[in-house]
C-alpha cells in the first residue's frame, strides 16, 4: 500500500496552522546594544521599519504569513549588515536558514518599492538653495546639487554565463550610478549595469543624465571625476591645470567630489553583504540590483533618522571603481565654456 508523502512547513510543524504571526523575537526584551552588535542598528531604527513596511510584510501569502513583520525585518538587517545567512543568525530569532532567505526577499522588495520615497532630489526651491549652499561650505564649489561616481558590487556568476557582467578585473559585478549630497544622502542610485560597462557608459545610458539633459535640473551641475565626460551640467577637473584659478578649482573639486568616496565606504562598512571582501552576493543580476538598492534606501533612512552612520569603520576593502580609466576629453564647446566661466567668476 503506498504511504502519502506530504511536505511539511517547518513552521508550520513546530508552531500550528493557528498562528498567523509568530512572535520569536521581542525586541523589548534585549538592549540597545544587542540589537547593534547583531542587527546593525538601534531599536528605534527597527520600529520605524516595521511601521514603515509592516503592512507590506502582514500579506496573507502562504509562505510569509506565520513570521511577523518585526521578524522578517530582523532577519533581512541580519544578513544585509553581516552578509551571511548562518545559521546562528537564524537561530536567534527562531527561524530557519530557508525562512531567513524568503524574509530576505520580501523585506528587500519592500524597500524597493519605496525607493523613490527616500532617494530622489530636493523638489522646493529653498531645499535647492540649502543644498548648493552645503555644498560651498566644504570647499567653495559653487552651484553643485551633487556628487556623482560608480562603485562596483561583485555578484556571483550568473547561470547562463554573460560576459556584459564581467569587469576589467575579470570578476563578476554590477557598476552602480550615485549622487550624494554633502552629507551623504543619496539623491540617485542606479544599481543595475552590468560591471563591463564603463563609467561614462554608464551615465551616458543612465535616467539621471536624462534628467539633466532635458532641464529638470536647472541653475547648478553635478561634480564628476575625470572618468566622466565634461557637460554643461556636469563639472570635471581639469586634465593638466596651468593657472593658479585652475589649480583651485581642482582642489576645491577634489574636497567636494571626496564626500562620494566617503559614502561608499561607509555603505560598504555598514552593509558587509556589499563588501565583497569574502564573498559576492549569491543572487541574480536583477535580484543583487534589488538588495544594493534596499540598502542604499536603509543608508538615507538612517540619515533621516538622524544616526550617525559616518562613525562606522571602515572595512579596509573598498572598490570605488574597477576600471582604470583614461582622461575624458570634452568636445562639448558650450560646458568648456561654462566651467570656464566658473573658472573667472569664482576662483580668479
Amino acid at each position: 500500500m503506498a504511504v502519502p508523502i506530504a511536505v511539511l512547513d517547518c513552521d508550520l510543524l513546530l508552531y500550528g496552522r493557528g498562528h498567523r504571526t509568530l512572535d520569536r523575537f521581542k525586541l523589548e526584551d534585549v538592549t540597545d546594544e544587542y540589537l547593534i552588535s547583531t542587527y546593525g542598528f538601534p531599536r528605534q531604527f527597527i520600529c520605524y521599519l516595521v511601521d514603515l513596511l509592516g503592512a507590506t510584510l502582514s500579506r496573507p501569502t502562504q509562505r510569509s504569513r506565520a513570521i511577523s513583520p518585526e521578524t522578517q525585518i530582523l532577519a533581512a538587517l541580519g544578513f544585509y549588515t553581516s552578509g551571511s545567512f548562518q545559521t546562528r543568525m537564524g537561530d536567534a530569532i527562531g527561524i530557519s536558514q530557508a525562512s531567513m532567505s524568503r524574509c530576505v526577499a520580501n523585506v528587500t522588495e519592500a524597500l524597493v518599492e519605496r525607493a523613490s520615497q527616500f532617494i530622489h532630489f530636493p523638489k522646493d526651491e529653498a531645499t535647492v538653495q540649502a543644498l548648493k549652499e552645503d555644498f560651498y561650505g566644504l570647499a567653495g564649489m559653487p552651484g553643485v546639487l551633487g556628487v556623482v561616481d560608480c562603485t562596483h558590487v561583485a555578484i556571483k556568476a550568473p547561470n547562463a554565463e554573460d560576459l556584459s557582467y564581467v569587469n576589467r578585473k575579470g570578476l563578476h559585478s554590477l557598476n552602480c550610478l550615485m549622487v550624494c549630497d554633502s552629507r551623504g544622502v543619496l539623491l540617485s542610485a542606479e544599481t543595475h549595469w552590468p560591471g563591463s560597462l564603463a563609467d561614462c557608459t554608464v551615465l551616458e545610458q543612465a535616467a539621471l543624465t536624462s534628467q539633466f539633459e532635458t532641464g529638470l535640473r536647472k541653475d547648478g551641475w553635478l561634480l564628476g571625476d575625470s572618468s566622466f565626460l565634461l557637460r554643461t551640467w556636469l563639472m570635471t577637473p581639469l586634465h593638466i591645470p596651468e593657472t593658479p584659478a585652475e589649480y583651485r578649482y581642482n582642489m576645491a573639486h577634489s574636497a567636494t567630489h571626496n564626500v562620494i568616496e566617503r559614502t561608499f565606504r561607509t555603505i560598504r562598512s555598514r552593509f558587509r553583504c556589499l563588501d565583497g571582501s569574502k564573498s559576492t552576493l549569491q543572487y541574480s543580476p536583477e535580484k543583487s540590483s534589488h538588495i544594493i538598492l534596499a540598502c542604499c534606501v536603509l543608508h538615507n533612512i538612517s540619515l533621516q533618522l538622524g544616526l550617525d552612520v559616518w562613525s562606522a569603520p571602515a572595512t579596509g576593502h573598498m572598490e570605488q571603481s574597477e576600471e582604470e580609466y583614461e582622461q575624458m576629453e570634452s568636445v562639448d564647446s558650450e560646458a568648456c565654456r561654462v566651467r570656464q566661466e566658473l573658472l573667472l567668476t569664482h576662483f580668479s
